[in-house]
């Protein structure tokens, strides 16, 4: 059993950054990929970005591409999101996932453990 505690969301005006971070419990942490992703009200759930096992590949949504960046600490047991260049589209709840190797990291089915989340609230 993997638990997953979401920290760092906010309210934040058009063009703020904050960072989201998401402590892991357990040994096996490393031996998983990583995952964000966000939900809006009336929206569907939606990848934002991922992190490999060991940190060496990361995947971005179009959405975030040269705005967001994933990170991971192994050895703290915790992963990273850095929102930059924040827009109103990008309020959302946002939850941190953890899926097995090989897996699409995309696919939110794929992933076996979830947190709660954070809110993000970004103002025009």
């Amino acid at each position: 059993q993997v638990q997953l505690v979401e920290s760092g969301g906010g309210l934040v005006q058009a063009g703020g950054s904050l960072r989201l971070s998401c402590a892991a419990s357990g040994r096996t942490f490393s031996s998983y990929a990583m995952g964000w992703f966000r939900q809006a009200p009336g929206k569907e759930r939606e990848f934002v970005a991922a992190i490999s096992a060991s940190g060496g590949g990361t995947y971005y949504a179009d959405s975030g591409k040269g705005r967001f960046a994933i990170s991971r600490d192994n050895a703290k047991n915790t992963v990273y999101l850095q929102l930059n260049s924040l827009k109103p589209e990008d309020t959302a709840v946002y939850v941190c996932a953890a899926v097995p190797p090989t897996y699409d990291v995309r696919v939110s089915q794929n992933y076996d453990y979830w947190g709660q989340g954070t809110q993000v609230t970004v103002s025009s």
